[in-house]
């Protein structure tokens, strides 16, 4: 029954966040466009990396925000420790599978010149580790979900695409804009679903809804 109830939950959450996981996605490729289009190449990637660990933090912080309040709503009486790892296991790594694994996979099929898997956690420990328990304590303070799991949707989709634009070296071609938005689309949609819905929910037993 419990299996049932999180494959419904994994469906309905995946359903509805397709449409502004797919808003997010055009929007980041409506920025490769124009690196494309004026030739911003050199220009932009001298500051992905910059970007990209403002965003990926930020995205750390609404994960653990979202997750730790899913948690918290339906075991409320589950110990701290219990609570905190919840939301600092499913911020960090989910943010770090959604923001850099699978755009580096991308980048790796996609074979592009500059690419690197850019670990957050690994390249900047202090920051993302804080980032994490700045979330946890705001969802002790206040545990809401909306608007930390809709806001970090669009953040992971930024994340992601400056992730990607790090490895697009001097050119990019047309052609490439298809599989980007794909890999934009994945790299979001299932990963921010399961780390804000799905991942707390499989330590709450007995029946639950949203």
């Amino acid at each position: 029954m419990k299996e049932v109830v999180i494959a419904d939950q994994i469906l309905k959450e995946l359903r509805s966040h397709a449409p502004f996981t797919a808003f997010g996605a055009v929007t980041g490729i409506a920025l490769i466009a124009a690196i494309i289009v004026f030739r911003l190449f050199m220009q932009v990637s001298e500051v992905s990396l910059r970007i990209f660990y403002v965003l990926h933090p930020a995205h750390v912080v609404l994960s653990a925000i979202a997750t730790t309040a899913m948690f918290i709503r339906y075991r409320p009486k589950a110990n701290i420790a219990w609570k905190i790892l919840i939301g600092y296991v499913g911020s960090i790594g989910i943010a770090t599978l959604s923001d850099s694994i699978i755009p580096y996979a991308g980048e790796w099929l996609l074979d592009l010149p500059n690419k690197g898997a850019h670990l957050g956690f690994i390249e900047e420990p202090l920051v993302i580790n804080l980032a994490a328990m700045v979330g946890i304590v705001i969802a002790f303070w206040k545990p809401t979900t909306k608007l930390p799991h809709s806001g970090h949707v669009l953040l992971s989709t930024w994340a992601s695409l400056f992730h990607i634009v790090m490895s697009l070296g001097e050119s990019v071609q047309w052609i490439l804009i298809v599989p980007i938005f794909v890999f934009l689309f994945l790299a979001v949609w299932v990963p921010c679903c399961t780390s804000d819905i799905v991942f707390p929910l499989l330590f709450v037993p007995g029946k639950r809804s949203t």
